[in-house]
């Protein structure tokens, strides 16, 4: 499955790269990218662990940038 999702109070290029990176690792995961200039995160990841994907993801955003979260 290959959903986009806003970023709330993405507010630097480096941090979307980390995140981009770490979301990535993530099991389940197949792609990810997150496009600093629109403040947008495409996940394609397995349709049975998604939601566990999104909460992980959260997880790694907020790690990196401790006021960013994902608009469901």
């Amino acid at each position: 499955m290959r959903k986009s999702f806003k970023l709330q109070d993405l507010e630097c290029a480096n941090c979307a790269a980390k995140m981009e990176a770490a979301i990535a690792k993530i099991p389940g995961v197949n792609s990810a990218n997150i496009s600093f200039m629109t403040s947008k995160l495409v996940i394609d990841a397995d349709d049975a662990r998604f939601s566990d994907v999104l909460d992980e993801a959260q997880h790694a955003i907020t790690a990196i940038e401790k006021d960013c979260v994902i608009l469901r």
